[in-house]
């Protein structure tokens, strides 16, 4: 099979001297993982300013879903291809690009003087973000072992929800004290100031001497696997669509939960906002406990990571529909954080299943083929669809089924999980040199 010229970011061939910290990889996880949330800050701040937005310019649901939706769209649009670009231009580089732009569009949500040019300003955060989760995703996962893959992608990906818990948080308070313009331009600095703290410590050079050794037959250093082998497999497809479905009730709790607690509650803006930030934060928790915990149980038994991504499914598709279903009041709301806290536990677990099947020097593609699909069908389409079907029926009665998705999902991990053994075999059949492995007792290569 023919191979292509590899970008220079690949790990060093084995034995090489390389000079590491130990410091350093968690230093990268923090800075990606800190980026992180401030985009999500400035992504859902706007969600706790709904409710201002619709009263000060007679917005529709539809319309201020449509302000959520848009940035999911550019998201899995852009994705792949500024992945792709990401792969060949340098994913340091890219980073650096891409918090600058988010925050920069940051700053003209604070401008905007009308729902045009608030909606032209969402796009422009799309495009800013639109690759971040697959590049970060890379640029992380490139510095720490196999068997902490499912923990730190749980982690990074909880990033969205803490980053969201405290954009909607600190949005609802700040809009309410300061303003809602304000809000928005205290979110940019954040992000300003971290994108600078990245350029400053982070490097290709650096990521390079920190990759760990190969611990299986790969793609020899130098050469690259081919795209194609992004889409030929099945298990890889259906891990695609299981983990995109799955985030479709989770962009439904992102984007309504202030509205339901201010409709349904009788809370005031403020109030409704810090409550679902508090909804947000435990979601976040979730992922990571969630994470680690398929993480722990499947290192003897790697076939119980498919068993734990398909469980924490069916849990919230459960908690979910019961509690929105009971009578306002405290178990209702205990039954909701529990859903909550299981809505996106899969999603550490189904981010290292396509780590699993994809080669390090096309990573940051294959998680830019996850985001579009977990934008396209999921963080895009759940709250454009409830925003479209609550103008007719109200909320609550759409939030009442929603949870139904999860099915789906599980539908297509079950898939996933029978053409597994299929897709490592066909990922080892692209190699063509054995490459000396240096493992850790547990089977597991040495990390930094």
């Amino acid at each position: 099979m023919q191979l292509e010229t590899a970008p220079r970011t690949l790990p060093p061939t084995p034995g090489q001297p390389r000079a590491q910290s130990r410091a350093f990889p968690w230093i990268v996880f923090a800075l990606i993982c800190g980026l992180m949330m401030s985009d999500y800050m400035s992504r859902q701040v706007l969600s706790a300013v709904f409710p201002l937005l619709k009263a000060e310019w007679g917005l529709s649901d539809a319309q201020l879903a449509s302000l959520t939706s848009v940035v999911a769209l550019m998201v899995g649009v852009l994705s792949l291809p500024l992945a792709l670009l990401a792969d060949r231009w340098g994913r340091v580089r890219s980073i650096v690009a891409m918090g600058g732009l988010w925050s920069a569009a940051t700053i003209l949500f604070a401008a905007a003087n009308s729902y045009g040019h608030m909606l032209a300003a969402r796009f422009l955060l799309g495009f800013g973000e639109a690759a971040y989760a697959s590049v970060g995703m890379a640029v992380m996962l490139g510095v720490f072992a196999p068997r902490l893959h499912a923990s730190l992608s749980g982690t990074f990906q909880a990033a969205t929800f803490f980053g969201s818990f405290a954009g909607v948080a600190l949005g609802g308070v700040l809009a309410d004290r300061f303003g809602w313009r304000t809000a928005f331009l205290i979110m940019a600095a954040i992000g300003l100031v971290l994108v600078v703290a990245f350029r400053l410590v982070v490097t290709e050079r650096r990521l390079e001497r920190h990759a760990p050794r190969p611990t299986d037959s790969a793609v020899p250093t130098g050469a690259r696997a081919p795209l194609s082998s992004l889409f030929t497999t099945a298990s890889l497809t259906f891990v695609y669509l299981g983990a995109a479905v799955q985030l479709f009730v989770a962009g439904v709790l992102l984007a309504w939960l202030p509205s339901y607690f201010n409709r349904y509650h009788g809370m005031d803006t403020s109030t409704a906002g810090l409550t679902a930030s508090m909804y947000v934060l435990v979601i976040g928790i979730g992922m990571t406990i969630c994470g680690i915990a398929a993480d722990r149980i499947s290192r003897r038994r790697p076939e119980l990571r498919w068993t734990s991504a398909i469980s924490y499914n069916a849990l919230s598709m459960t908690f979910l529909m019961v509690g929105f279903h009971l009578d306002n009041g405290s178990v209702q709301l205990v039954v909701i954080a529990l859903g909550a806290f299981f809505c996106s536990g899969a999603a550490g677990v189904t981010t290292a299943l396509v780590a699993s099947l994809s080669h390090a020097s096309i990573r940051a593609s294959a998680f830019g083929v996850g985001t579009l699909a977990n934008n396209i069908l999921g963080m895009a389409l759940g709250p454009l669809v409830v925003g479209m079907l609550s103008d007719r029926l109200g909320l609550l009665g759409v939030l009442q089924w929603v949870p139904l998705a999860y099915a789906l999902a599980i539908g297509f991990l079950l898939l996933a999980r029978r053409a597994y053994p299929a897709g490592l075999a066909k990922l080892r059949s692209l190699t063509t040199t054995e490459v000396p492995r240096t493992a850790a007792p547990d089977g597991d290569p040495v990390s930094t």
